[in-house]
């Protein structure tokens, strides 16, 4: 008599493991496809390669991490989650996403009252609280920004030149600021 196994979901935090592994393996496919294309000069030493080449190795990566999780997001658009929220979700800890937000409000937070020379331990409860409640409002003001910005990964491009019309070589597209009417919509 054989045996029943017993049929199991994955659990969701394995569903976002296996995505993220094929967004990653997209992104290393995407650096690979440059050298392979000859826009990096194959076996090129790390610490002898350009800015440019650089560029064009990271540009590859983020582009086919977007792309990815951008095709998963479309796959997942029904549970609840936003196409933004898919794509930022990188999986890292600390979250890049909020290190950047964070980043932007540490000049502010220079300007708190407290002791910089002083240690963390030597402060009073009292000037830890008041300096965390300080950071705390900042990164609030800045992640509301961030999250509430018109200007999203997956906003609608500006009107301008479609990609027939701009030469291979042109390194920024000229596109214009002109706000786009009921023609282009």
């Amino acid at each position: 008599m054989s045996r029943k196994r017993a049929f199991r979901l994955p659990s969701p935090s394995a569903i976002e493991d296996a995505w993220l592994r094929e967004a990653t393996r997209s992104a290393i496919a995407g650096a690979r496809a440059v050298v392979s294309a000859g826009a990096v000069p194959p076996m090129t030493p790390v610490g002898r390669l350009s800015d440019t080449e650089w560029g064009w190795i990271l540009a590859a990566m983020l582009f086919a991490w977007i792309r990815e999780r951008a095709t998963q997001a479309t796959s997942n658009a029904l549970d609840g989650h936003s196409v933004e929220k898919w794509i930022q979700d990188t999986g890292l800890d600390p979250d890049p996403w909020d290190a950047g937000a964070i980043a932007v409000i540490l000049p502010e937070l220079a300007g708190a009252k407290v002791d910089w020379a002083a240690s963390l331990a030597e402060l009073s409860r009292d000037e830890i609280i008041e300096f965390l409640g300080a950071a705390y409002s900042l990164i609030s003001k800045a992640m509301l920004a961030r999250d509430l910005g018109e200007k999203g990964i997956t906003r609608q491009p500006p009107t301008g030149p479609t990609t027939e019309d701009t030469p291979w070589n042109d390194p920024i597209p000229a596109f214009t600021e002109e706000k786009p009417t009921d023609e282009h919509v």
